[in-house]
């Protein structure tokens, strides 16, 4: 049976959001991807404080606002390359959020362990101009369901 490794993933749009729809996409330093902020949750840790903790981390705030978040989690299993650095886990089972950057946020990626180089606000059409990797298929779920749900 596969094992996977319970995460958190954040849609992170602008604070000119509702009047301007842009998500944030990250440059990792590590390959060349892009991709959303997400990251493991700790032991006794709620998915919620494990979103603001990752968040912090990745991109130097929590100083957000939840809007939503996907109800179901979302799986992946990571490509052979991946694989053998994730021992034991066979992927990653997400659970995702939207959230909004609050005014005066400031993204920051030189943080204690940095994990991207680069960051941008990309319009939602334009994100998988920038996503190439084994994530797509489950970017285009989450991506669907909160366009669904009316807030992109």
């Amino acid at each position: 049976m596969k094992k996977y490794r319970p995460n958190v993933a954040a849609v992170v749009l602008s604070s000119k959001y509702p009047e301007e729809v842009e998500v944030l996409i990250a440059k990792r330093n590590d390959v060349d991807a892009w991709q959303f902020p997400q990251g493991g949750i700790d032991e006794g840790e709620s998915e919620k404080e494990a979103l603001l903790r990752e968040l912090k981390e990745e991109i130097g705030t929590d100083e957000v606002e939840i809007l939503a978040q996907m109800p179901e989690w979302q799986k992946y299993d990571f490509p052979k390359r991946i694989a053998k650095k994730m021992y034991p886990f066979d992927g990653q089972k997400q659970k995702y959020f939207l959230v909004k950057l609050k005014p005066g946020a400031k993204i920051n990626l030189n943080t204690e362990i940095p994990e991207f180089e680069d960051y941008k606000f990309v319009k939602v059409n334009k994100i998988f101009d920038y996503v190439k990797s084994f994530k797509r298929p489950v970017y285009r779920v989450i991506l669907d369901y909160f366009k669904r749900e009316g807030y992109l």
